[in-house]
């Protein structure tokens, strides 16, 4: 049985997106879906970089559940 810490150590670690960083995105592999809640919420991309090496990461969003009525 394989433990669930050595199933997920070839992931990469986690990046957090900051104002201003240039990631090197080659390919978007995965992108999480933008969840119905109303307020700012953190996603994650996986991508490739130019090299081909696998990246993760993380950035905030405006939920799609904020309606006018």
């Amino acid at each position: 049985m394989v433990s669930a810490q050595m199933a997920f150590a070839d992931e990469p670690a986690v990046e957090q997106y900051t104002y201003g960083s240039h990631p090197d995105i080659a390919k978007v592999v995965h992108q999480d879906q933008v969840p119905n809640v109303c307020g700012v919420v953190p996603i994650q991309m996986v991508y490739l970089d130019h090299q081909g090496q696998k990246h993760i990461m993380e950035y905030s969003v405006m939920g799609n559940g904020c309606h006018d009525n």
